[in-house]
């Protein structure tokens, strides 16, 4: 059997991709060793510019979210509390707390909707590539068969099978000096604090919510909420001496509670979990830093943890691995219509391994501010002296959203957004107001004529089967300062094109030309 695409991996990064793929024309088979989806729940919410591409898709709302995202008003970066409420219209950083189990139902709902196969239970087990397509081993409940395909995506986590057979190398380093504890809880309704809903230790004082603590005898300590679930603790202890062959019973609440004498110096009355399950007792021992030697080895790409594993200090994980399979479907669609202009499915790696370079980055430098140490102290004491500027704040504050990513714009005289994520905007159009969110959920590209006339829009003659063009207004109030009168954008929401001319000139037209013919291939012929 020849497909298009077969997508290892039912997680959220392999779902995500299948409903992009389905999107742009693509019918993906995406496959799972897991015979149904898994109970235990990963993360528990989505950080950073992620949460508003999820908007742009139409499942914002279907995750539990309000109206449209709005950036919350403090984060933490390394155990340091980021006050982003001064940021006002510059903060970048978004939060929706919905645990990755319902992630994962919504977008496997959505790619169902999409007419997406899904087939549970089946194992890769080989590969082999040739000019023209890879075949895909599998081992399922019938026994084991053969797909051919023109492509493969491993989604398959950090321990991906797809990276292993198709060679590609996973170079980086393991740490293992420190233990992580997470448990699901009951917790005394008098140590929840009214006010702030922090937890309110007797002999050690009040724990914010949902913000990781470093305590002065070195350790980290987090109190969660997530109504109606139960609250989360985790505790970070640093142990060089202890070593783990695998073989330790799982986490008890005892220990536990233990863990947490030994961070905080004072008992806390913990119980066991009451409110709705799936509950979690999870230990990590160390951790693992690591980047694929490449994203792609001809048919085979990689996206999500397959390419990339790192500390989930800031919940960076879902940000980087789902936007890597919103980059990457358009393009891989594009490839297999057959009208991808050259090096536009490579531009797939040349774009997302700086952004997964700069998480690991900024994972490491939170790593080294929440170890133990005089030295580290010093450093945190500095650090935040940094973070009283206004302008720090709003720097760390794009880095971890991601909203500071700028692609290659093309020119050295190219528009300040082309590259950039497009801004929202409130349009007026012939069809009444609409947020931009509500014409990006198509997937594709988008040009938006905001000239007085109008007159772009026929720069996607030729194009109509492959790009959307739409005329607007832009309400003031969501303008920004340096309004553009035209976008180009690609369906990831990256600016390809952009102009301020109320009338844009000839250079300007062909410019916008080039733009379409480089990201979404030649015009059909009029003849």
């Amino acid at each position: 059997m020849s497909i298009d695409v077969v997508i290892a991996g039912a997680g959220p990064n392999g779902l995500m991709l299948a409903c992009e793929l389905a999107l742009a024309g693509v019918r993906p088979i995406v496959l799972e060793r897991l015979p149904e989806r898994t109970t235990e729940n990963r993360a528990n919410g989505l950080v950073g510019q992620v949460v508003r591409m999820l908007d742009r898709r139409g499942l914002y709302e279907r995750l539990g979210g309000d109206e449209s995202p709005r950036p919350t008003p403090r984060y933490m970066f390394g155990a340091l509390p980021l006050n982003l409420g001064p940021l006002g219209a510059d903060n970048p950083l978004h939060l929706l707390p919905v645990p990755q189990l319902r992630i994962e139902q919504v977008l496997e709902e959505r790619a169902v909707e999409l007419g997406v196969e899904i087939r549970r239970g089946h194992e890769l087990t080989g590969l082999q590539q040739d000019e023209d397509a890879v075949a895909v081993d599998m081992s399922g409940p019938g026994g084991a068969y053969r797909l051919r395909a023109r492509y493969l995506v491993g989604a398959d986590g950090g321990r991906s099978v797809t990276r292993k057979l198709s060679g590609i190398g996973f170079p980086g380093v393991t740490r293992d000096e420190t233990i992580s504890r997470t448990a699901s809880v009951s917790v005394p309704p008098e140590l929840v604090d009214p006010t702030t809903g922090g937890l309110n230790v007797p002999g050690y004082g009040l724990i914010p919510l949902n913000m990781h603590h470093r305590t002065e005898r070195g350790g980290i300590f987090a109190f969660a909420s997530f109504p109606p679930r139960s609250p989360l603790v985790t505790t970070l202890e640093w142990e060089p001496d202890r070593t783990d062959d695998g073989s330790a019973p799982e986490l008890t609440l005892d220990e536990m509670r233990e863990s947490i004498r030994r961070v905080l110096g004072v008992d806390v009355p913990l119980g066991p979990p009451d409110g709705p399950g799936p509950h979690l007792l999870r230990r990590v021992v160390g951790g693992n830093t690591r980047l694929a030697a490449r994203f792609r080895d001809r048919h085979v790409l990689l996206v999500g943890d397959a390419a990339h594993v790192h500390s989930a200090l800031g919940g960076p994980g879902l940000n980087l691995g789902l936007q890597d399979a919103i980059n990457l479907g358009w393009k891989l669609a594009a490839e297999i219509h057959g009208w991808a202009p050259p090096g536009l499915l490579d531009s797939y790696e040349t774009e997302r391994r700086p952004a997964a370079e700069r998480v690991v980055m900024h994972t490491q430098a939170q790593s080294a501010l929440i170890a133990p140490g005089s030295e580290v102290t010093a450093l945190r004491e500095l650090f935040a002296e940094l973070l009283r500027d206004r302008r720090n704040v709003r720097h760390i504050a794009n880095m971890m959203s991601g909203a500071d990513i700028r692609y290659a714009p093309g020119s050295a005289d190219a528009h300040p957004m082309v590259g950039r994520w497009a801004p929202d905007l409130l349009l007026e159009t012939e069809k009444g107001t609409v947020r931009l969110a509500e014409l990006t959920r198509t997937a594709r590209p988008l040009l938006l004529d905001m000239t007085p006339d109008g007159s772009l829009i026929e720069a996607v003659s030729g194009r109509h089967d492959r790009v959307d063009a739409i005329a607007a207004r832009p309400r003031p109030t969501t303008a920004p300062s340096d309004s553009p009168s035209a976008l180009l954008l690609r369906p990831d929401c990256y600016v390809a094109w952009a102009s301020a001319s109320p009338y844009p000139d000839e250079r300007e037209r062909d410019g916008l030309r080039t733009a379409m013919a480089g990201w979404f291939g030649a015009a059909h012929s009029m003849a």
